[in-house]
């Protein structure tokens, strides 16, 4: 591939924080159209945000709901949040999003700026995808953008001496977030995605996607705030 690619795992949490933030996604277009236009290309990955918990937390209140369900219940999210993000970057945008991180053809083969995937199926996060299409693209780098400016050694809502984490190892970073996937769990980035990213060699960054100004230091190799795990 010819032009830089740049992963990006979008949280839902930013699309959909409680509803849609249009002027979030208004801010991310526009850096995204500037990066374009110096050449970088990129495959977005999108969360299922507040859509996916409300759907979630609604069919427990009505019961017979299901972990299988639950996770089909977020992934539907996720590809509603795909579909929109693909309209919002219609003119630079491959025509149909990813929903298979293993049938790759049309996206392997796509000439377009922007190419858009969702969620797969249950047993996999969006942040799993990610570093699936990271493999596929021999792509060493995800952004991962969320609402938080740094993973911590611990929980920070529930512990007030929390340390900020700039830089770690996979190794340690697995340490933190244990080895098994829970849709309902919320931890910076995936156990399961965080294995293979450590067995491919690929580099994270976790970075809040609000602050959009050192997202755009990310992109340009500047110093930027967040947490790197390579």
């Amino acid at each position: 591939m010819n032009k830089k690619t740049i992963i990006i795992s979008l949280g839902g949490s930013l699309i959909v924080p409680e509803e849609i933030d249009w002027q979030f996604v208004k801010k991310f277009k526009k850096v995204i159209e500037a990066n374009i236009a110096k050449g970088y290309r990129f495959i977005i990955i999108t969360g299922g945000g507040k859509t996916a918990r409300k759907y979630i937390e609604a069919g427990v209140k009505v019961g017979g709901v299901d972990d299988e369900d639950k996770d089909w219940l977020g992934i539907h999210a996720t590809r509603l949040n795909a579909h929109f993000m693909r309209t919002i970057f219609k003119e630079y945008a491959h025509p149909s999003i990813s929903r298979n991180p293993y049938d790759l053809e049309s996206f392997l083969k796509a000439k377009e700026s922007v190419l858009i995937a969702a969620g797969y199926r249950p047993g996999n996060s969006t942040d799993y995808i990610a570093v699936l299409l990271a493999k596929q693209f021999g792509v060493k780098k995800i952004a991962n953008l969320s609402n938080i400016d740094y993973v911590c050694d611990k929980n920070p809502k529930k512990h007030k001496d929390a340390k900020r984490i700039k830089e770690i190892n996979w190794n340690d970073f697995q340490k933190l977030v244990g080895n098994t996937w829970d849709p309902g769990a919320n931890v910076p980035f995936d156990p399961i995605a965080s294995k293979l990213a450590a067995k491919e060699g690929i580099e994270v960054a976790i970075l809040n996607g609000k602050k959009i100004a050192n997202f755009e230091k990310y992109l340009a190799g500047e110093k930027f705030v967040g947490t790197t795990i390579n």
